[in-house]
């Protein structure tokens, strides 16, 4: 990704996007998350060929009063990581430059590649995840 397009999707984060812990399934741990909401299609389609995220739309019950709108998901820990790394100096918004931040200084310290937690690994992953929200 160029410098100027990182500086881009950051702007775009600021505006539209989340930065975020998320679960995929329910009993698992939480894993960081960038999403992008918009009703701009062909700005999402740009993004994800950048960061290879996957685009849902949403149902529009009121197509009369309301545009179709589109979520752009970026899930993979690789991608959301390298994503971050790369927009995180072009942030403003305090709070998701910080939650970036944290997510690349702390997430793979207390995050293990099996899973498989004994009792204080998983208290400094909960303790990390709460420090997170409390951001």
């Amino acid at each position: 990704m160029e410098i100027w397009e990182a500086a881009y999707i950051a702007g775009i984060i600021d505006g539209e996007g989340t930065i975020t812990l998320t679960r995929m399934h329910e009993k698992e741990h939480r894993r960081p998350c960038v999403t992008i909401a918009s009703t701009d299609k062909e700005l999402l389609d740009y993004i994800q060929k950048l960061t290879n995220g996957r685009i849902n739309s949403k149902k529009n019950y009121n197509p009369i009063r309301h545009k179709d709108s589109y979520t752009l998901y970026i899930k993979k820990k690789e991608t959301v990581l390298n994503l971050l790394k790369d927009v995180s100096p072009f942030l403003r918004v305090d709070k998701k430059r910080n939650r970036a931040l944290w997510i690349l200084d702390n997430y793979e310290k207390v995050t293990l590649r099996n899973g498989k937690y004994n009792s204080d690994l998983l208290e400094k992953k909960i303790i990390f995840e709460e420090k997170f929200f409390k951001i």
